[in-house]
């Protein structure tokens, strides 16, 4: 009999996996229809839908193995991280779809959003003061205007999948949308700085890299809370703290 893995679960979403299938229970239906609608148009490998029945969706496991993840270890060549650049400049290049995506908020939206988030960190003393608002100012690049783009808005490394060199699978398309690219370029890259090279090798385009540093920490600064909240520990080793820490 095949054993049930809870692979994320908290109270907004659970994910089990049953052998080569993965059940997403989400309660959130119109966040199902976004990853729906968002894997049938990337022009990226991603996984085969096998049956939707709400508030369930099963998809089917994409071969490979992933890069790594946020705190731990990063695997795989220099070439195997270019493919994956080259993965997202594709996804960054096709026609973006019409809804917003996470990475789609305004720069007033945004600004709003963080500087709540900063001083609530503060006054309830999650974060040092210091630490708050070096990493604010380091985040400002990030607030400007952007050309929208087909964005994934949660490409953590856990959500790309290779064989070798070879991109076999993104996962997790829930917060697709209209967005900013270099908040995925950020994203995938966040707490492993040292491949931000062999990933824009691969990308092929000029980036501004102030903008990457500003979404490591506006990124971070925002999920904190969430995190704790949530049952994840930023503070863990090489997670969103540390990532706010190396700013200073």
């Amino acid at each position: 009999m095949e054993e049930v893995e809870v692979v994320v679960a908290h109270s907004e979403r659970a994910t089990l996996r049953v052998g080569d299938v993965f059940l997403k229970v989400d309660a959130d239906q119109a966040r199902v229809d976004v990853e729906v609608e968002a894997m049938s148009l990337a022009p990226v490998p991603t996984p085969r839908l096998l049956w939707r029945k709400p508030p369930v969706l099963a998809i089917a496991a994409v071969p490979g193995r992933t890069l790594g993840r946020l705190g731990g270890p990063s695997t795989g060549s220099p070439a195997a991280w270019a493919a994956a650049g080259a993965a997202v400049r594709k996804l960054h290049d096709a026609p973006p779809p019409p809804w917003p995506g996470r990475a789609g908020r305004s720069a007033d939206a945004l600004a709003a959003e963080l500087d709540a988030a900063c001083a609530s960190l503060v006054a309830d003393g999650l974060l040092p003061a210091d630490l708050v608002t070096r990493n604010r100012r380091v985040a400002e690049p990030a607030l400007r205007p952007w050309t929208p783009a087909f964005t994934h808005g949660d490409l953590q490394i856990a959500h790309v999948f290779l064989d070798g060199d070879e991109v076999t699978g993104v996962i997790d398309w829930s917060e697709a949308g209209r967005g900013d690219a270099l908040y995925d370029l950020a994203t995938f890259t966040l707490g492993h700085e040292e491949h931000l090279d062999d990933v824009l090798a691969g990308y092929g385009a000029a980036v501004d890299l102030d903008v990457i540093h500003a979404w490591w920490s506006l990124r971070s600064l925002l999920a904190v809370r969430w995190l704790t909240e949530h049952g994840f520990d930023p503070f863990a080793p090489g997670c969103e703290v540390d990532v706010l820490r190396s700013r200073m």
